[in-house]
């Protein structure tokens, strides 16, 4: 089982305590039982709210190292426009490689709202 991290132990810990206060002041209560309640609701509610944090990915290290590990000698230069105003199409192709962690993640369909 993974550690929890910060943010997990801060929101959770947040919501005990402020959920607690919260349910003690509305319910009015002062018996042991219904403490003991508001007690154990207010500790479920921290632990939901902490899971429900979203917690970050880790790195793809072997896209990092397969870029890294390239020699310098397979660079192609870029070339230096000229001076001066330049024509630029309105559909340029792009020409650059698509790495794979980006090509093969689901996209969103996106469509006009309006005709």
């Amino acid at each position: 089982m993974p550690r929890p991290t910060v943010a997990q132990l801060t929101y959770g810990s947040c919501t005990v305590i402020l959920s607690t206060l919260a349910m003690l002041l509305l319910s009015q209560t002062s018996s042991g039982p219904g403490i003991g309640l508001v007690v154990v609701a207010a500790v479920a509610l921290g632990v939901l709210v902490a899971m429900t944090v979203p917690t970050p990915k880790p790195s793809r290290a072997p896209v990092a190292r397969s870029a890294a590990r390239r020699p310098a000698s397979r660079r192609t230069p870029v070339p230096v426009p000229a001076p001066g105003p330049t024509p630029v199409p309105l559909h340029a192709p792009v020409s650059a490689p698509v790495p794979a962690s980006v090509a093969s993640a689901p996209e969103p369909v996106r469509e006009p709202t309006a005709p």
